[in-house]
């Protein structure tokens, strides 16, 4: 089996474009979640929001003009992330034409706008370059447009995969990437999600869950996971893509290893179709199998950058799930969750968290869990709260759990 490290990494989030300006704003506390901008959101419970902005998008548009046309915003969020992250690891274009591609996102978006003047006969003003057809008119963005965008740029002959299991879709990206490499399929592999949720559609949808905080007058205290009065999660967007490279090649090249992936695992409820299973059976189930693919005991794991997410249900499940797989130990080790200021970015957040664990690693610190002032009182482990804490450990163990019970767990290590 090939062992397998990140070589390269690019990020966009709620709190800043860019691995550095990403990593700044978590381990300073800093919030990135405002008042939405993208569109009018005055009639809407829920009016907040993690948007990126700052991005670049004239580069992305010289760097892919098929791209010109596309106004699904999570695309453009994706190859903004994954221009980083090739051109951080270094790679040529002939070493890409070799390598996997791995891509989570979310649902395909509809613009409300153009489908009311479809579906009224008024097809002619509808905006026509959304793929997908109604009538005759195109008005959809397709799942795998980014894959192809990417594709047809860099090659990626060996294989290339859209992932759509929601939440859980980046790690699950980087993690099939991941084993696929380990079994020798190729050397290289470009692997993360992409994401954006903050359109009427998505915070409609969310507010019809009741799982959104409201609390539309402050913003920056909207989302603190596993805090005794916590109301609910903030929707955010973004992207993060992460260059996965055999070591033994990676070490022949020179470059810089931000963490070794050791281990992977995923499951599936099969609960209900947005609850996460009350006893956290897939959760814990996710965990015990990436520990296991990793070849470690539960008492290696030194840090759990948790799936958080600040709704009542699941960070309850989630804590009784890290003691389950972990026993006594559990209390011992640092757990955080970056969600607090980056907001929920549902399929892009493993990707992105997974970036957060690496840099967890490389640079010695643990990012601070923003805004838990009072843990529940079943939330009951070692939180980081006061800021961003010194870290000596070697082991980052990352989870993903989406709606309908969808688990994803990524284990890191400091490579050596």
């Amino acid at each position: 089996m090939n062992r397998v490290g990140i070589t390269g990494m690019g990020v966009v989030s709620p709190v800043g474009t860019g691995r550095e300006a990403f990593w700044s704003s978590l381990v300073n506390g800093r919030s990135g979640i405002k008042p939405i901008t993208l569109f009018d959101a005055s009639s809407f419970p829920v009016r907040i929001g993690g948007e990126v902005r700052n991005i670049g998008w004239k580069a992305i548009a010289e760097e892919f003009i098929q791209a010109e046309n596309v106004q699904d915003r999570k695309v453009l969020l994706g190859l903004a992330a994954a221009q980083e992250a090739i051109a951080d690891s270094g790679l040529s274009d002939l070493a890409l034409g070799a390598a996997l591609l791995h891509v989570g996102v979310g649902l395909e978006a509809i613009r409300l706008e153009d489908l009311a003047l479809c579906v009224s006969g008024n097809a002619d003003a509808a905006n026509t370059s959304f793929l997908g057809n109604l009538n005759g008119r195109q008005f959809q963005t397709p799942l795998d447009t980014m894959c192809n965008l990417l594709g047809d740029r860099y090659g990626f002959s060996a294989g290339r995969y859209t992932n759509g299991s929601a939440c859980a879709a980046g790690a699950q990206a980087i993690g099939e990437a991941w084993q696929m490499l380990r079994e020798g399929y190729a050397d290289a592999a470009l692997a993360g999600a992409t994401d954006s949720m903050l359109n009427p559609l998505g915070l409609g949808g969310f507010s019809l869950l009741r799982v959104l905080s409201d609390e539309n007058e402050t913003p920056h205290r909207a989302c603190r996971p596993f805090d005794a009065s916590r109301k609910g999660t903030v929707l955010g967007e973004g992207a993060a893509f992460v260059m996965l490279e055999v070591l033994e090649r990676a070490w022949e090249r020179g470059v810089r290893v931000y963490a070794e992936v050791i281990g992977y695992g995923s499951s599936l409820d099969a609960f209900s179709v947005s609850d996460p299973d009350d006893a956290g059976r897939g959760a814990v189930a996710s965990m015990r199998q990436a520990i296991r693919s990793a070849r470690l005991r539960h008492e290696d794991v030194d840090c759990v950058n948790a799936h958080g997410t600040g709704t009542v249900k699941n960070d309850v499940i989630e804590t009784a799930a890290i003691k389950e797989t972990l026993g006594p130990y559990a209390h011992h080790i640092p757990v955080h969750s970056v969600k607090s200021m980056t907001g929920h970015m549902i399929a892009a957040s493993g990707a992105v968290e997974a970036v957060a664990a690496a840099l967890t690693i490389q640079r010695r610190r643990v990012p601070p869990t923003i805004n838990l002032v009072k843990a529940d009182d079943l939330c009951d482990l070692d939180y980081v709260t006061d800021g961003a804490r010194d870290f000596s450990g070697d082991v980052v163990l990352s989870n993903s759990f989406g709606f309908g019970g969808q688990n994803a767990t990524l284990i890191f290590r400091r490579s050596g």
